[in-house]
């Protein structure tokens, strides 16, 4: 290993040029989309979402009520981007499932998305590289259950080029596979699951609870946090007797995800 006094320092104009490289790398970067939740914003690379870059999400397990979660989270994030007037979503998906009056109950309400069918993923996912690339929607949402690393490398570089949004929603393929058991370039990959909702002192249902999981984030670590469902905003709360409760580490398996 060479001295320390032997190793060759930058010239100024190198240092020039690194300096012009990492203002243009940071100037791709979109508009940061934030939780407005510093238990989640304070643990991310980007004190948010990166408006300029792919991220996705799974629900925790195939059960229609981790896939209903997992979509609401999607469609919070959305509504956050899109809180300006005059915003729209472009939802992309092979079959028609959603639930309108869900989606409007987390602040996505039908004024402002707009929804593309495909047959098939393939289609499902040019439709949204496409949305992506026009660089006038609020954000970008599509439903697959494959999508290949090249295809996530093309997502990722359409939402730069764009500077829009992409949430890839990765829905089960069958029990047992976990949908990111492939590679990505996405951003961020998070797991949602459902959690019993809080008791009430009367009959009736409680805020729902999500098990929301960062299972990976470039630069930065992964966590699990227990929030409150999305209100009509858009936005996550800490349950109020667990707002003090550190956050809870992900185990190896999450890690390696």
């Amino acid at each position: 290993m060479p001295a320390l006094s032997s190793i060759e320092r930058p010239d100024a104009d190198q240092l020039a040029a690194l300096r012009a490289e990492l203002s243009r790398v940071q100037s791709v970067r979109g508009p940061v989309g934030a939780f407005g939740l510093g238990a989640l914003d304070d643990r991310l690379a980007d004190h948010g979402l990166d408006g300029a870059a792919l991220h996705e999400i799974a629900a925790g397990s195939a059960t229609l009520s981790d896939d209903a979660a997992a979509t609401l989270f999607a469609a919070g994030i959305a509504a956050r981007f899109a809180n300006r007037p005059g915003s729209t979503v472009l939802w992309a998906l092979s079959r028609f499932d959603l639930y309108a009056p869900g989606l409007e109950q987390v602040g996505l309400g039908p004024d402002r998305i707009l929804y593309a069918q495909g047959r098939k993923d393939s289609e499902v996912l040019t439709l949204a590289e496409d949305g992506l690339r026009d660089g006038s929607l609020a954000c970008v949402v599509a439903e697959v259950k494959t999508a290949d690393q090249t295809v996530t490398r093309r997502l990722q570089l359409a939402a730069s080029d764009g500077r829009t949004p992409m949430l890839l929603y990765r829905r089960h393929r069958s029990r047992d596979r976990c949908p990111f058991s492939d590679p990505s370039s996405a951003k961020t990959r998070w797991r949602i699951r459902c959690l019993s909702s809080a008791p009430l002192p009367f009959l009736g249902v409680g805020r729902a609870r999500w098990s929301v999981e960062l299972v990976r984030q470039r630069g930065g670590n992964p966590f699990s946090l227990e929030l409150e469902a999305c209100d009509d905003t858009g936005c996550l709360n800490l349950p109020a007797a667990i707002a003090n409760r550190a956050v809870a580490p992900v185990g190896a398996a999450s890690r390696a995800a």
